[in-house]
């Protein structure tokens, strides 16, 4: 029985060491902070802009579903009517789309580029070799109708000799 928790221990710590996992625990620790960073800016830079242009701060907008919306200041929850927070959402879907934009410009396009250069260098690799094996090939191709033309044919003779005489003289 013990034999089974071992291999069993083995087996998730080998799962646990593979570089996927590993790479992936990375990318959500990293994703997780670029992602506080472009709240921030959003938070910090643009929803003040969109202030500038409006009324309020981005995050300030809203409509009333039902009735008049009456908040209470201290909590600043509302009391009375439904309010439709739509200025979250707005600043919500800019945070998505500046981190979308920011991972796909600066992370997936380059290494993207430099996988089709990679593809590309080793596909004119594989070229190489293979002509460099059909050339080989084409020349043993060549020695070989030289031999066959130098002895006359598939029965060994070559032109000019007796055909009883074989060979030697």
């Amino acid at each position: 029985m013990s034999e089974k928790k071992v291999s069993l221990l083995e087996g998730f710590k080998a799962f646990l060491m593979r570089g996927n996992v590993i790479d992936l625990a990375v990318a959500v620790v990293i994703g997780a902070a670029f992602t506080q960073i472009v709240n921030s800016i959003v938070k910090g830079v643009i929803n003040p802009l969109v202030g500038a242009f409006g009324t309020k701060d981005l995050e300030g907008y809203s409509s009333c579903l039902r009735g008049p919306c009456v908040t209470d200041p201290k909590t600043g929850e509302a009391t009375e009517g439904i309010p439709i927070l739509w200025g979250s959402v707005l600043s919500a879907t800019l945070s998505f789309l500046i981190t979308a934009a920011l991972v796909y410009f600066l992370m997936v396009l380059p290494v993207a580029k430099y996988l089709a250069k990679r593809a590309a260098m080793q596909a004119a690799k594989e070229g190489v070799q293979e002509t460099l094996e059909v050339s080989e090939l084409e020349v043993l191709k060549e020695i070989r109708d030289a031999l066959v033309s130098q002895r006359g044919g598939p029965a060994g003779e070559t032109p000019g000799q007796d055909p009883g005489r074989g060979h030697d003289q």
